[in-house]
């Protein structure tokens, strides 16, 4: 079987011209990601589920209205990928577990899910997901790791939770996909695997309809392989029509200690590359103290995220199931069950205060440039070591859970060289500057590729 071409290899505005100019088809790209998943998804394990026959008929319903005169907008005939934590119509929801939890993420499809729909989005089906969301390197035994396509010899991470929709993006199995972000969950998956992953403020694109980690930290967010697709595909989803962004007028800053500490060498080359590329673009790049709060994650994510799984899950019913649960995410649930309401009052009022602080840091700049994670993607084997595991689990969340905590909006955009493993490029920005930060992404993407 010859592999038909990625639909999007010419970018998301050269597809939808051809769409809309009748050159190309919604079904005729459905068709050929559906191939590519049958080629692909054997080997890689980016989609926990498959809706052939329901893409094709939406396909084919985005064809009919452009022929009759309807357009859907910006976003029509795109076959897409789901997070299996998001309900979708027609399609199981397992959030990579094998409890019944249904019950929990109810039946009825969220706000994003019906605005992609309601854009003319195509739906493949679902992607595999981190049991609960609960882990940053995408190693999950319920329902199996995704293989990080960036290394064809080595099997490697893909990153998590939203490890099968990068893996999905990374590897042209879609035009974008769906992810969540709770501690970094989009942006580090997307850096593993070398695609853009954007993280929106908590509340800008509504998590109802997906099994809940942390409701107040919960952020849907996208994995595409093209920045500036990615910038343009967000403006969409918001109704808005992207603004650039001057890069000679804007200041990041970057600080130089605790998220620089202990890179491997090859994310430090990649990262400072990236910096230059953006100085000759004439950007100012100031140094600046590590950003307020960043070290408070270390107390609080491991509390928080235990806890709340406990919260949400039930002690009866986890009691019950918690040897269906995979050993790790076992552990750190178990972990839950032992923090008290005072203690969890006690992280949220620091963090309430340290998120003022850190506002206030980002004032006079646009974005805190960071590498997205330490290292790039170790190899699956590594797991088989509890104490690697947990370093690697250490590197690759230090940097992107402040963002979180924080309450900023963030991305990732790939900054390493074709012949190099992946290495993404963090942009943490302000709170609800999310359609300044579509521009960033965009532009710095620019910036990067024209660098080589």
């Amino acid at each position: 079987m010859t592999l038909p071409p990625d639909p999007l290899a010419d970018g998301l505005l050269a597809f939808e011209q051809a769409l809309r100019a009748g050159t190309t088809t919604s079904r005729s790209a459905t068709e050929a990601y559906l191939a590519r998943i049958e080629a692909l998804n054997s080997g890689l394990g980016a989609y926990r589920y498959e809706a052939a026959e329901a893409a094709l008929a939406d396909a084919d319903r985005v064809d009919r209205a452009l022929t009759s005169g309807r357009d859907p907008g910006p976003l029509a005939g795109l076959p897409i990928a789901i997070k299996d934590l998001f309900v979708v119509d027609g399609m199981p929801t397992g959030a990579g577990t094998d409890l019944d939890v249904s019950d929990i993420v109810g039946y009825t499809e969220g706000p994003l899910v019906r605005r992609l729909r309601d854009l003319g989005c195509v739906f493949l089906g679902k992607t595999r997901t981190v049991e609960f969301a609960l882990g940053i390197a995408g190693v999950s035994s319920p329902h199996g790791t995704p293989r990080n396509p960036c290394d064809g010899d080595v099997v490697r991470i893909p990153g998590g939770s939203s490890s099968g929709s990068a893996v999905a993006a990374a590897a042209g199995l879609c035009a974008f996909a769906i992810g969540s972000d709770t501690g970094g969950s989009v942006r580090v998956p997307a850096a593993l695997c070398g695609t853009t992953g954007i993280k929106p403020s908590q509340g800008h694109w509504s998590a109802d309809g997906a099994f809940p980690l942390v409701r107040h930290l919960d952020t849907p967010g996208l994995l595409m392989r093209d920045p500036h697709d990615a910038a343009l595909v967000a403006a969409a989803i918001d109704g808005i029509t992207p603004t650039a962004i001057r890069l000679d007028r804007t200041t990041f800053a970057v600080p130089r200690d605790y998220f620089l500490d202990g890179l491997e060498p090859a994310v430090e080359r990649a990262f400072e590359r990236a910096l230059e590329a953006l100085r000759m673009r004439g950007a100012s790049i100031r140094e600046m103290n590590v950003l307020s709060g960043a070290r408070n994650r270390e107390s609080y994510f491991p509390a928080v995220l235990g806890a709340s799984a406990v919260a949400v899950l039930g002690r009866e019913r986890y009691a019950a199931s918690r040897h269906l649960v995979d050993p790790v995410i076992r552990r750190r649930i178990d972990a839950g069950l032992e923090v008290t309401g005072d203690a969890i009052l006690s992280l949220e009022w620091e963090r309430q205060t340290t998120m003022a602080e850190a506002a206030h840091q980002l004032t006079d700049v646009d974005a805190i440039l960071t590498p997205t994670a330490a290292i790039t993607a170790p190899p699956l084997s590594d797991f088989d070591d509890a104490e690697i595991a947990y370093r690697h689990a250490v590197d690759l969340s230090r940097n992107s859970q402040p963002g979180n905590y924080l309450g900023l909006c963030g991305a990732s955009v790939p900054v390493h060289r074709s012949d190099e493993l992946p290495v993404g490029l963090q942009i943490m920005a302000a709170p609800n500057t999310d359609h300044a930060l579509y521009g960033l992404v965009a532009s710095i993407g620019e910036a990067i590729s024209h660098a080589g």
